[in-house]
Order: C-alpha cells, then structure tokens, then sequence
C-alpha cells in the first residue's frame, strides 16, 4: 500500500511539473529535461509513469473536466453557474488546469491529443437539461446549444483576460458573463435565487471546510 501510495504522488508530480512547464512555454516548446528539472525526480521514473512528453500532455488533459468542490445544491442552474465560477477561481491558481486550455488553444496540441471541450459541453448540458425538466429554464432554451454556447464564451473570456495589460479577476469576468446571459434563459422566480457573485467559490469552499471539519 504504502509502494502504491508512493506511486501515485510520483506520478501527481509529474503531472504537475508538465503543466507548469505547459503553461509557460506550450507544446512544442516544452522538453523533457525541463520537465524534470522542475519536478526534481529522475528520467528513470518519469519513463517508469509516462513513456512521452506526448503521454504527458495527454495526462494533463485528462485532469482538465472537474466539478471538484462543488456541492449539490436544490436548483441544478446553480450546480451550473458553481461549476463555471469554481474553475475560473481555480484555473489561475492550479497550473493544471490553466495548462489544459493552453494545450486546447495550441494548434500544433489541438491536432495530436483533440481537446476536452466535448466533455465539458456534455457536463453542463447534463445538469441544464435536468434543469428544464425541474422548470428552471425558460421553454425555448436548449440545453445542448446553451451549454456549448457557455463553454466557447468562458473560454473566450479567459483567453481575452490573460492578454489584457493588467488582466481583472478571471471569476468576476464568468460572474458579469452570467450576469448578461441568464436573464434570457432563467425563469424568473429561479434567477432571483442564483447566485453568481464572483465570491460564491470562496463561500462554497468554506462551507466544504466546515463539513469536513464536523
């Protein structure tokens, strides 16, 4: 067990090393031997977990779709809303997540390993179409195109809001994107009970602590 345990932080290692190195430099430009380097561990064990930088990547994108912290909640638009405002806290902060949208970005990335886009529409147009079913959504919405729809604006957003000279909050750019699109979708005895604030991630990973701690 303990063999095991070891294991699998040493691959979490290298995973994580890769994404950082991902993010600073993209595909093409990251090697091996940086890779180790910031890692700190052999060649041997790197071959030991990943047998490429191309495994690795694959690795990193696999980690990419997460609805980790997220608790459920009695309306699914607000799992939903969670889901989007949670990663946009998250992805400057974890160098894994933020490396999966500079692999998705990167062309020469895009066309060896695809990207996790599909899964992330697939996520969110779960938890709409349940949404419609409990009437939170307006009859015309399409859960399959809003959803899709969302996944290309948070995308757009964090890709515009990196590049700004002193780029805003990433989480209060998705919480103004909410603002703007939900009224045209939400019933509106729903949308007064949404919320979209760009502190509701730091509220729900207190509530996550307070039931862990009890």
């Amino acid at each position: 067990m303990a063999r095991q345990q070891r294991a699998i932080r040493t691959r979490r290692i290298f995973l994580e090393a890769a994404a950082e190195v991902f993010d600073e430099h993209g595909y093409d430009a990251a090697t091996i031997a940086a890779i180790l380097e910031r890692a700190g561990l052999t060649r041997g064990a790197l071959y030991f977990h990943f047998t490429s930088k191309e495994e690795l990547a694959r690795g990193v994108l696999e980690e990419a779709v997460t609805s980790d912290g997220v608790l459920p909640q009695a309306l699914k638009l607000q799992e939903w809303v969670d889901i989007a405002l949670m990663l946009a806290y998250r992805l400057p902060r974890e160098p894994m997540l933020s490396a999966s949208i500079r692999l998705s970005v990167d062309p020469r990335a895009r066309s060896l390993f695809g990207t996790r886009w599909p899964d992330w529409i697939s996520l969110g147009a779960t938890l709409l179409v349940e949404a419609k079913e409990r009437g939170e959504l307006l009859p015309h919405v399409d859960p399959i195109a809003t959803s899709r729809l969302l996944v290309g604006a948070w995308t757009g957003v964090q890709l515009v809001t990196e590049s700004m000279a002193e780029p805003p909050e990433l989480v209060t750019e998705i919480s103004a994107l909410f603002e703007l699109i939900l009224p045209t979708a939400v019933v509106p005895g729903v949308l007064a009970r949404l919320d979209t604030s760009p502190h509701r991630p730091e509220r729900i990973m207190e509530e996550n602590r307070v039931a862990t701690a009890s």
